[in-house]
């Protein structure tokens, strides 16, 4: 959800983040609501490619956002089963 963040991580590792990607996040530097629903809709495209080219493990670092994570799997068709209880990590 913090784009300058991702670049940071994205160095560290020794890669680099798109233009394109940057593009989506720009003027939302003030918008918290914004890049969140920005960064969850492109998480789940990224997964929904990824699965189309048979990846079937998926590890989210949210940097203990779980609502960034429960959007992401909401919008790939992951839904709680009914009665079960969400408990805390």
């Amino acid at each position: 959800m913090n784009f300058a963040s991702v670049q940071r991580m994205s160095a560290m590792c020794g890669t680099a983040v798109p233009a394109w990607m940057g593009k989506l996040f720009e003027g939302l530097d003030e918008h918290p609501a914004a890049r969140q629903l920005v960064a969850a809709t492109l998480a789940a495209e990224l997964c929904r490619k990824l699965y189309a080219g048979d990846v079937r493990q998926f590890h989210f670092y949210t940097l203990n956002r779980a609502e960034l994570s429960y959007a992401i799997c909401h919008l790939l068709g992951l839904r709680p089963k009914v009665g079960a209880e969400l408990v805390a990590a």
